[in-house]
């Protein structure tokens, strides 16, 4: 219970990456989006899949605290470095 605010966390950074993925860069800051203009889809499917695998990872997290919260960081760190790298790309 002590890990519900992870959970949370987990399932907005998913949906706003989901949200992203489909087109909506709405969630994005305003200057990322007026640099991009013509890309507009391939940006939001790059940053919406950076945002979606934070957001899982966080949700893998809370679900591994059940048996082993050491575990925590091997799931978040490397899944963190593979989101911030899609979303640089993008």
């Amino acid at each position: 219970m002590e890990n519900m605010m992870l959970l949370v966390l987990g399932i907005c950074i998913s949906v706003l990456g989901i949200v992203n993925i489909r087109g909506n860069i709405s969630t994005i800051h305003s200057y990322n989006r007026r640099k991009v203009k013509e890309d507009v889809p391939k940006y939001g499917k790059a940053v919406g899949t950076g945002t979606l695998i934070m957001g899982i990872s966080l949700v893998l997290a809370y679900i591994a605290a059940f048996w082993n919260e050491s575990m925590m960081p091997y799931i978040v760190f490397p899944a963190v470095i593979i989101g911030l790298a899609f979303i640089l790309y993008g």
